[in-house]
């Protein structure tokens, strides 16, 4: 069964600023129960709090939520004004093939949202934080991801948690997946929440140097 995509609030009459659009692949399987799921929701109240310290973001960043395990359209693309990260709890196994397609499927329809309105945007991001390997077909994504990125439709960006398959990651990345010391899942959303400020302050279609991703991960 396809999981139904929806959006949240348009605004882009209100609001017709470029939009950068993030979207978050985040593994909720059992085994990121306890200490591992509690950072991660306390990541994404740091990624909400920093996004609302810069006036541009708030009106051009959008982030949507996709969960796997199993896999739930968790958060329609939202506005960082409007963006409350909701409590992820665990469950399931790790269906990662059909979260990241259902994940290009959203960022594809969203795109048409900003085409149909006129509204100019970055290159889409989808950034997928897992601690384990995919438990269903995958092959299919990562084809799919290696398309999307040959043709810049999105740039994906892999994090690995501890128990993570980084074999498996680096056939499904085109770029090299990065490993999250210990649970810094603050430090690496605090990362994301400025490397977007600094696209969201560039022109769309322009590349951004990214700062290095110091203090969480390791290659």
């Amino acid at each position: 069964m396809t999981e139904q995509i929806t959006f949240g609030s348009t605004n882009f009459a209100d609001n017709p600023e470029p939009r950068c659009p993030c979207l978050l692949l985040l593994d909720v399987s059992g085994s990121m129960q306890g200490a591992a799921l509690m950072e991660l929701n306390l990541g994404l109240s740091t990624f909400k709090d920093e996004l609302a310290t810069d006036a541009l973001a708030m009106k051009r960043v959008e982030v949507g939520i996709v969960t796997f395990g199993p896999v739930k359209a968790e958060l329609p693309f939202t506005g960082a004004e409007n963006f409350y990260p909701p409590t992820l709890t665990a469950q399931g196994d790790t269906p990662m093939g059909s979260a990241i397609r259902l994940a290009i499927e959203m960022v594809d329809q969203r795109k048409a949202e900003y085409r149909n309105n006129a509204v100019p945007y970055y290159r889409p991001w989808i950034f997928m934080i897992t601690d384990g390997g995919p438990t269903d077909e995958w092959q299919s994504a990562a084809a799919a991801i290696r398309e999307g990125e040959a043709n810049k439709s999105f740039a994906f960006f892999a994090i690995g948690v501890k128990g993570a398959n980084m074999e498996i990651l680096r056939q499904i990345s085109v770029r090299e997946p990065l490993s999250l010391d210990a649970l810094k899942f603050r430090e690496l959303f605090s990362w994301l929440s400025s490397s977007l400020k600094s696209v969201s302050q560039s022109t769309p279609g322009t590349d951004v140097p990214l700062a290095a991703p110091t203090g969480w991960a390791s290659v």
